[in-house]
């Protein structure tokens, strides 16, 4: 047996040795082929602005994934970093912004935040001795409440001195890469070169091991968590400072990626293994895949799926490594130091050679006669944007444009990645239907630096210049929703309205126009306001409640028709006969529940022909024609009187 153990160990050349240095780096080599890869097959990959904007749009998930990093090589797991990213970040705007406390003092308050949460998770988890998934859970829960209550929902101006944090200096270099490279240093630090850091290795490799040695665990348990909790409320600081305002549902679904950075750097959830630079190369690669593949128009859905593939092959990699007795990816000691720096080192010539012959295949490329124009929807899980995006591409179709679609998914900090490669790529002309209409204004100053002309459709952007607004009024269409309901019940009547997603505009906004409207009928009484944030199930599931604390509603308000279509499952028979329902948008679910008398009516914004004029207004300016400042679609209430004539 010792025989055999020497001819394994002594044959491991050529290309076992090979093989071996990829189980070892698989995730350096994965970045290495991703980045190739996309060169290969974007021209506009591989430009100094674009690779500026790559390490941007990794900052703030390799932050949080620094933190995460502790722990998970401590076996345990971190749900709450994205919640209490935005809650430190909302805490810093909230006492800076609104009630004169010093800037020094907000930001250390903010930190005080992120450790704050995490010594409770620690404590939970080590005193109360509940599984880290589901204190970790609860605390996601707690944060992003706390976050809401404290700015209601809206986002809260950033400082101005803290929002330099998203600028850059020199007018080149982004400040949020230098934030992640001093984080990563430290968490490098931490790991390789303390007693904590040591301590978590312990910990993941065998915690009774680490407990019968001396070590003393629960105490270790709350200083990483604590450490988890300051990396957040970095991360927090710095992607408020990108966006200008603190948004209370900022960083939402963060976690995962945090987790899935830390996984595809070759950590171990089952603890013991993990270093800082491997946490950075899985953020790079998260980066890279989305930043290519939005330069490359692939589906953000699409995106998703691809994104979960790598995520599994990353997992199957740790357990092929594992099995084949390759080199633990651990930061601990300081072995192997000058082995790695050199295959580092290696790796950027092979990327740099590979990279500058790929680049030859774009210098001879024919570059297309079609205008190149972006369109950055804030999601497109919800029928009125997808009609938005049928209604921009035909009209793209009919023009012969060459139209690229993004779906921001209802986050902000996406959105702004996705404005930045539209800039980067030298578009024509970008079309913005802002998720919120604060946050895109730095992604739109910049735009308008390079002379890049800016369309905004359904929503404005603040404090940044837009040629044109293609718009529905909505506050004047919440004026109109109400005069329908309370017309219908004759001026007197109980209702409820059903409110969309916290801190977006047009949430706001619709809200602003249902209560002016309703001041007109003091008859009317609004028995409840509760957010179902623009979404049929819960729609429904809110709408459930509140019928069993309001058997007796007469009349209900949604804020867009999908939240109205859950509230009809809910009533049941009452809806069209008992209670009356007003929905928003017009779309065709929406319009096909108006024919069958469920749905009294729909505030109707014509999405499709929002998108066209979008598209018209975005020719003309990339042609230097004038273009109108404002572009008012108008609304109309569709009722079963007129839907038959209404084609949206």
């Amino acid at each position: 047996m010792a025989t055999d153990t020497l001819k394994s160990t002594t044959g491991a050349s050529g290309a076992s040795g090979i093989r071996r240095l990829l189980l070892d780096n698989g995730a350096l080599t994965a970045l290495i082929v991703l980045v190739i890869a996309m060169s290969a097959l974007s021209g506009d990959f591989l430009t100094t602005d674009n690779l500026l904007n790559v390490g941007v749009q990794a900052a703030v998930t390799a932050i949080l994934a620094f933190g995460v990093t502790f722990v998970i090589v401590s076996a345990g797991i971190d749900l709450s970093v994205g919640s209490v990213a935005a809650l430190s970040a909302t805490v810093l705007a909230w006492s800076a912004t609104q009630h004169g406390v010093p800037v020094v003092l907000a930001v250390i308050l903010a930190i005080a935040t992120g450790i704050a949460a995490g010594l409770v998770n620690g404590f939970l988890i080590a005193y109360g001795k509940l599984p880290p998934f589901i204190a970790t859970l609860a605390m996601l829960s707690v944060a992003r409440g706390l976050s809401l209550v404290i700015s209601q929902g809206s986002p809260i101006a950033f400082p101005d001195s803290v929002s330099h944090l998203g600028d850059t200096l020199g007018g080149w270099l982004p400040v949020p890469v230098l934030v992640m490279i001093a984080m990563g240093l430290v968490a490098a630090f931490v790991l390789g070169r303390t007693y904590i850091g040591r301590s978590m290795y312990a910990i993941g490799g065998n915690e009774e091991a680490a407990r019968l040695s001396g070590l003393r665990v629960s105490k270790q348990k709350l200083a990483i968590y604590a450490l988890s909790g300051v990396f957040a409320a970095a991360a927090g600081i710095v992607l408020a400072s990108r966006l200008s305002s603190a948004q209370p549902q900022a960083a939402d679904g963060y976690e995962l990626d945090a987790i899935a950075a830390v996984v595809i750097g070759g950590a171990s959830l089952a603890g013991g293994t993990g270093k800082a630079s491997g946490t950075l190369i899985g953020a790079l690669i998260l980066a890279v895949l989305r930043n290519g593949l939005n330069l490359l128009s692939v589906s953000a859905f699409w995106q998703q799926v691809v994104i979960g593939v790598v995520i599994a092959l990353a997992v199957l990699l740790d357990t092929v490594r594992r099995k084949a007795g390759a080199t633990p990816v651990s930061g601990a000691g300081g072995g192997g130091k000058g082995k790695q720096a050199t295959t580092y080192a290696l790796a950027a010539v092979v990327t740099v050679a590979i990279v500058g012959a790929t680049s030859f295949l774009h210098n001879d490329s024919s570059t297309s006669t079609k205008p190149k124009l972006g369109l950055s929807l804030s999601t497109l899980n919800n029928p009125f944007f997808v009609q938005i995006r049928s209604g921009a591409q035909a009209e793209a179709k009919k023009l012969g444009l060459d139209l690229t679609v993004t779906d921001a998914q209802n986050d902000a900090s996406q959105q702004a990645n996705q404005l930045q490669n539209f800039t980067s790529s030298n578009y024509g002309a970008i079309i913005v239907n802002p998720v919120d209409s604060d946050a895109a204004s730095n992604s739109v100053k910049a735009a308008d630096k390079a002379k890049i002309p800016v369309i905004a459709v359904d929503r404005g952007v603040n404090k940044a210049a837009v040629d044109t607004l293609v718009a529905s009024d909505n506050i004047a269409g919440g004026e109109l929703a109400a005069k329908t309901v309370a017309e219908k019940l004759g001026g007197t009547g109980k209702i409820v309205i059903l409110q969309g997603q916290a801190g977006t505009s047009a949430a706001r906004e619709r809200a602003e126009g249902f209560a002016k409207g309703l001041k007109a009928y003091p008859g009317i009484k609004v028995l409840a306001q509760q957010p179902a944030d623009f979404d049929r199930t819960k729609g429904l599931d809110v709408m459930s409640n509140l019928l069993q604390a309001h058997p007796d509603v007469q009349g209900v308000i949604a804020a867009n028709d999908e939240m109205a279509l859950g509230a009809i499952k809910a009533l049941g028979s009452k809806a069209g006969t008992s209670v009356s329902v007003v929905g928003f948008d017009g779309t065709p679910d929406g319009l096909t529940a108006v024919k069958q008398g469920t749905l009294y009516a729909s505030v109707a914004q014509q999405p499709s022909q929002l998108g066209k004029i979008a598209v018209d207004n975005a020719l003309r300016a990339t042609q230097g024609k004038k273009v109108e400042t404002t572009v008012k679609v108008p609304v109309k209430v569709v009722t079963k009187d007129n839907v038959a004539g209404f084609t949206g």
